[in-house]
């Protein structure tokens, strides 16, 4: 088979995700034969080093060899089981894992397949948690401005991104952004950690205002990854959960793609030092491998539900939830954080991949040059719409798999890339910047 054979099929039969299917008139498409480690390697023999972890989701590389033996073992056992009704190890290993993580704060976790999904859920339970304790009044939610939580009515309704939110608008209930703590927003001379307090001060002040109708806030923890990797303080999170607490509202947090260990800690909210009353995991769980989401809570929330009514329970499922296969993946996902002390491993990556991005900094036409953990974002300036497409373009050509939001280049690797890769990746970049832009001159 060759690219051009697979192209031309896919593009008679798949119709893909945020796509406009016209622009592959001329931006083909790149058939992928195979991934090894960081690389995916194309019909032809060609390599493209997967710089944003195929939407964020590969942790430890393309066909991990511990990871596949862990499939191959439980595809040998079961392959699925529904979870009404039925349980298998797989998934209450995983839920007992995840749950020592938090030090037993959450635990109780609801399963589903993707991240709107697991939003989804998250937002429900909220909305019947109030109900089931007499409080059915509080049914609105707030979300910060320019955050992203999917693509789902649900989800959608508490995204803030107008090109995903007004063709569904007829759909979407209402819901009510508040200041984002974005750090590229604070004031000549703010810092960022003011800035998040000011954000905050907001926060609670529309709280006190509001407090008898909202059921919830969800945020991204620390990084809102879809709005341009904004970065904010960690103050602003303590604060929002001293802020909820104090008016009775839920915090939902949505580390899908900050969680596990994408941030520098496994979950992004202990570098506040706080925990939410829900927390959505999705993307990296599962390694890369397999659809897998889910929602933790609390014992006071999950205590909510028990009862003898069957309307009092959570009224939600899917066929594939806690599918056996997906845990699986999990759980060696989370062996290997263990075995391989990978949080301190990516520190050192980390550290070296800063210092030797000096040459990205310093350019003329890029601002805000930041990272967190295993995440870094740079803004080029232009307002050139065209410039994501063209970056991505010419990414390809120098073996680098990018994928501007807007004028936000960013990297979020696969946790396995080396010294040698990572320099392949800050000088290509740069040579990418400079093509694209002379390119729209």
């Amino acid at each position: 088979m060759t690219n051009q054979d697979l192209l031309q099929r896919s593009l008679h039969a798949v119709w893909h995700p945020c796509t406009q299917m016209k622009a592959h008139e001329t931006l083909p498409l790149v058939p992928i034969a195979r991934g090894e480690g960081v690389w995916l390697y194309d019909h032809d023999g060609r390599r493209y080093l997967d710089a944003v972890s195929s939407w964020w989701v590969n942790l430890f590389g393309h066909a991990n060899p511990r990871i596949n033996a862990a499939l191959r073992d439980q595809l040998d056992k079961l392959e699925h089981v529904m979870l009404a009704g039925f349980t298998h190890e797989p998934v209450v290993a995983l839920s007992e894992r995840l749950a020592a993580l938090t030090g037993g704060a959450l635990g109780h976790c609801f399963y589903a397949s993707d991240g709107a999904s697991a939003v989804e859920i998250a937002l429900k339970m909220s909305l019947h948690y109030w109900r089931n304790v007499g409080q059915p009044q509080k049914t609105r939610y707030l979300h910060l401005a320019g955050s992203y939580h999917g693509e789902t009515v649900g989800a959608l309704a508490v995204t803030d991104v107008a090109i995903f939110r007004d063709a569904y608008a007829p759909l979407l209930r209402a819901a009510q952004p508040v200041p984002s703590p974005d750090a590229r927003l604070a004031a000549p001379g703010e810092s960022a950690a003011d800035y998040a307090r000011r954000c905050a001060r907001a926060l609670d002040e529309h709280l006190a205002a509001h407090r008898d109708e909202i059921a919830a806030l969800i945020v991204e923890p620390l990084v809102h990854g879809a709005a341009g990797m904004a970065m904010y303080d960690p103050e602003y999170l303590r604060l929002a959960r001293a802020s909820c607490d104090r008016h009775g509202v839920h915090l939902i947090a949505d580390e899908i793609a900050v969680g596990c260990g994408r941030t520098g800690t496994f979950f992004a909210c202990e570098q506040a030092d706080i925990w939410p009353d829900f927390l959505c995991l999705s993307k990296g769980i599962s390694g890369g491998y397999l659809p897998l989401s889910l929602v933790m809570t609390t014992d006071e929330i999950y205590r909510a539900f028990y009862a003898d009514e069957v309307p009092r329970g959570f009224l939600h499922s899917h066929s594939y939830t806690g599918n056996p296969l997906a845990c699986r993946a999990a759980l060696a996902t989370l062996d290997i954080f263990r075995d391989d002390a990978v949080l301190d491993a990516n520190r050192t990556r980390a550290a070296w991949l800063d210092e030797h991005a000096a040459g990205l900094g310093d350019h003329p036409r890029i601002r805000n040059f930041r990272n967190r953990g295993m995440i870094w974002a740079f803004d080029v300036d232009t307002v050139d719409p065209r410039f994501a497409r063209r970056a991505f373009a010419n990414g390809l050509r120098h073996e680098l798999l990018l994928r501007p939001i807007g004028n936000t280049v960013y990297f979020m690797p696969p946790y396995v890339i080396g010294e040698d890769e990572m320099t392949l990746l800050l000088r290509g970049t740069q040579h990418v910047i400079d093509e694209t832009l002379a390119g729209l001159q």
